[in-house]
């Protein structure tokens, strides 16, 4: 089944050490009156390099409909990061064998916690292509719904180079998937998102891959399957097919059957944070946890990026690489300082939280580039959950449209603004869409760099 753009437009207003990783957001209890029965749990599974915090959003907004935080669940995959070949091994990369292994693990964790027989699972980009592996070898009995996010369910590319490649559609595992007249497996209910055209893995030109001109033989279409709901969000990028509000609107109500009641999350008068210390190995990043990581909180102006009264939190990771938990005013913005070994301190500002979260994870600021080591400052603005959209969106960096983030398809989720010492110490102003995030610079000869992340 396929429902066009204009159909969805028009509803869219407003294995040990695994299982040790897996978070549930723990947030205040839901009202018992006003939380869902009948809905199945719900596992969250992030994409490729990623982690479970990028969830937090779509997290708040279901408990903003009543469903219990105790049925709900965000796995973090040990090694986010797919293998170059998926039969080779390399260090610190997970094969498709390992994604499906410690996915299973966390289905059959969310079954023990809720006793339900089944459970949902939604997954973004890569997560899908795990959710289908698990399901399709074993783990159907186990799943109801299976909600696929601008995964690239026919690849990011259809050649005969590279047929090692998870995401090669003419390689050995999504061949494995898509074969046979219908592409999911009977049972478990389907339903594909997908970008009308703006998604940067399903695109018919290779110039995302780095080969400009190259036919990929994959189209705006690659995310569908036969056989399941396809349903096209407009014009949103690769990572909004899971994390934006159109998208959270099409999750819930297949899952649960009926529209949800709100779009906007519900706030909460209190408000406890805590999260996951990370970090990287051999270049890609990684979801173990770093000890000996310091954490340190603060309130801040709205306008000036100040600091407000005195410090909120402070704490250093275990074993664990845990930190918190953290109380904090709803209504202010704060500094998250993270001093982890081996990286520069990094200031993060954010917006105030409005609920509470325990994946509220840090991973420090990428290290200085060769080109700054002159600067005075360095301040990246970051949006985790998508894109910049030019000229879709509204982007503006200390006044400016960025010049590192290019205009069409959405391709960036940083900026950065390298400032002259004589600069060091003023606010920048970080602006997407509605949400704006006023940041310090810090002095980078103290190796301290600012990250304005967005959350929405």
């Amino acid at each position: 089944m396929k429902l066009s753009r204009r159909t969805i437009l028009q509803g869219a207003g407003g294995l040990a050490f695994a299982v040790a990783n897996f978070r549930m957001d723990a947030l205040a209890q839901t009202p018992a009156a006003a939380q869902s029965t009948e809905v199945p749990p719900i596992l969250f599974v992030h994409g490729n390099g990623d982690y479970d915090a990028l969830w937090i959003t779509t997290l708040w907004r279901m408990e903003s409909n009543g469903i219990a935080r105790d049925r709900m669940m965000a796995i973090n995959f040990t090694s986010p990061t797919a293998r170059a070949d998926d039969g080779v091994e390399q260090a610190n990369r997970s094969s498709t064998e390992d994604q499906r292994r410690e996915l299973a693990a966390a289905i059959a964790e969310l079954k023990r916690r809720t006793g339900a027989a089944r459970v949902a699972l939604v997954g973004n980009s890569r997560g899908g292509n795990s959710i289908r592996n698990v399901i399709k070898n074993g783990g159907a009995g186990d799943v109801s719904h299976a909600v696929l996010c601008g995964t690239p369910n026919h690849g990011v590319f259809a050649l005969d180079d590279l047929l090692g490649s998870e995401f090669n559609g003419r390689g050995a595992f999504l061949r494995g998937l898509n074969e046979g007249d219908s592409e999911v497996t009977a049972g478990v209910a389907f339903l594909t998102l997908r970008s009308d055209g703006m998604d940067k893995y399903a695109q018919p030109d290779g110039r995302f891959m780095g080969k400009p001109g190259v036919p990929t033989n994959v189209t705006f279409e690659g995310p569908e399957l036969k056989g399941a709901t396809n349903l096209v969000l407009g014009t949103i990028d690769h990572r909004e097919t899971a994390y934006h509000p159109r998208a959270f609107r099409e999750i819930y109500k297949f899952i649960a059957g009926r529209e949800p009641a709100r779009i906007a999350v519900t706030p909460e008068r209190t408000v406890r944070l805590s999260g996951l210390v990370t970090g990287a190995a051999d270049g890609a990043p990684t979801n173990r946890p770093v000890a000996g990581a310091g954490v340190e909180i603060h309130h801040v102006d709205r306008e000036s990026g100040e600091r407000r009264g005195d410090v909120v939190h402070r704490s250093t990771t275990g074993a664990d690489g845990r930190w918190g938990p953290a109380t904090v005013d709803p209504s202010m913005p704060l500094e998250i300082i993270l001093t982890s070994p081996d990286a520069p301190i990094t200031h993060f500002y954010r917006s105030p939280f409005p609920r509470s979260s325990d994946v509220v994870h840090l991973r420090a600021a990428r290290p200085f580039a060769p080109a700054e080591k002159d600067a005075g400052a360095v301040v990246i603005m970051s949006r985790p959950r998508g894109y910049f959209g030019l000229p879709r969106d509204i982007v503006l960096f200390d006044g400016q449209q960025p010049a590192d983030v290019h205009p069409g398809v959405p391709t960036d989720a940083t900026a950065t603004l390298r400032l002259p010492p004589s600069e060091v110490g003023r606010n920048i102003v970080a602006q997407f869409n509605e949400e704006r995030i006023v940041a310090r610079a810090w002095p980078a000869s103290e190796n301290r760099i600012a990250v304005a992340e967005l959350t929405y």
